[in-house]
């Protein structure tokens, strides 16, 4: 496996993302180029050791890995700091946020060792809104799978070609039961393939190590991460390693 920085066009911005691929080594047996793809959607402050984890691990596994920059290379510090820089993007989700998803997805495709019939995205937090947003706005995805995203819906007159998975902490204050039912509406309404796993008493955030704040409402839960992960790597291959 190797990684390295990756900048692309984004929708008007010069984006920094980081780029994960399979490492052919002789003698072992591993899936040749083209390679199935995946991007990855950051969280509120943007890529980071999170981030690029996830991308080493899928990687690893067979699968070409772009850690998208929908920031146009800005960080965060802090909540304040993400907050700025991720307002201005939910506020115009069929516009700037939606172009630069998608830059995101053909800046992927268009790689030569990817298989652009072939791809997925997978998203944590202010990510896994964004993935959603992609299969709401019909990206031409195999699959989306989001951990602990945001699930309020938004109108994009599109039917979804991506499946969903959405991997949802019940105890989630950002995304409560009732905004579940309501996602699930949507989802049915819009002709969506899709599922939702929730995870009994897992909060905000449950996949990063990092996220101890009760207050916040954001805490790491190693059973939701481990069942959550294995629920996508089954779901990424059934979805892509398929001619369907």
């Amino acid at each position: 496996m190797s990684t390295h920085d990756f900048e692309y066009e984004c929708a008007g911005t010069n984006a920094r993302g980081l780029l994960a691929l399979p490492e052919v080594r002789e003698g072992e047996e591993v899936l040749a180029p083209p390679y199935p793809g995946v991007v990855v959607c950051h969280a509120w402050k943007g890529p980071g050791s999170f981030e690029r984890e996830r991308a080493e691990e899928l990687a690893e596994m067979g699968f070409a890995v772009l850690v998208a920059d929908v920031y146009g290379g800005d960080r965060a510090k802090d909540n304040d700091e993400a907050a700025a820089l991720m307002n201005p993007l939910m506020e115009d989700r069929g516009g700037v946020l939606k172009d630069r998803l998608h830059a995101s997805v053909a800046a992927l495709q268009s790689h030569e060792l990817v298989d652009a019939s072939r791809c997925a995205a997978i998203g944590y937090c202010f990510g896994g809104l964004c993935v959603l947003d992609l299969a709401r706005s019909g990206a031409d995805l195999r699959a989306v799978v989001s951990f602990h995203g945001l699930l309020a819906g938004h109108e994009f007159g599109a039917t979804p070609v991506a499946s969903v998975l959405a991997c949802h902490g019940w105890d989630d204050p950002m995304a409560t039961p009732e905004a579940v039912v309501q996602f699930g509406a949507e989802m049915t309404r819009i002709g969506a393939d899709w599922q939702l796993h929730g995870y009994g008493n897992a909060m905000h955030a449950f996949t990063n190590p990092a996220a101890n704040d009760p207050g916040f409402g954001t805490v790491y839960d190693s059973t939701a991460d481990a069942r959550s992960f294995r629920s996508m790597v089954d779901f990424l291959f059934e979805r892509l390693e398929t001619d369907d």
